[in-house]
């Protein structure tokens, strides 16, 4: 009988001959910006943008048709005040409804809402 001895044997893969690669020809740019230039820029478009936000947001509330003449009075919020009681004040004097002199009152002072602070001033249209 004959005996078959199996050892490890290895086969080098052929190795590829080092070729030179060609690297893709850099284009020179006239403007080649540091880090400190990159900021600058950045910093310099942030401020135009700014510049015209401000410019499209500061647009003016006024317009060309000339507004009534109300007349007003300057009443101050008292504590525990709101603007139901003012309201309610300025509607038994013009015979008015509340929800209404509530509205004149909102236009008035560029109110939001109905919130109103102790101490804060309103402008209140008068009765004549």
């Amino acid at each position: 009988m004959s005996t078959i001895s199996i050892a490890p044997h290895r086969v080098a893969a052929p190795r590829a001959t080092a070729r030179p690669v060609a690297t893709p020809a850099r284009r020179s740019s006239s403007v080649r910006l540091t880090r400190r230039g990159r900021l600058v820029v950045f910093l310099l478009a942030s401020v135009v943008v700014a510049a015209v936000a401000v410019w499209l947001a500061a647009g003016s509330a006024a317009t060309h048709e000339a507004g009534d003449a109300t007349a007003v009075t300057v009443v101050t919020v008292a504590p525990g005040e709101t603007l139901w009681d003012i309201a309610s004040d300025v509607a038994a004097g013009s015979d008015d409804d509340v929800r209404g002199a509530m509205e004149r009152i909102q236009d008035l002072n560029t109110l939001d809402g109905s919130v109103v602070y102790a101490g804060q001033q309103l402008r209140v249209p008068t009765t004549d």
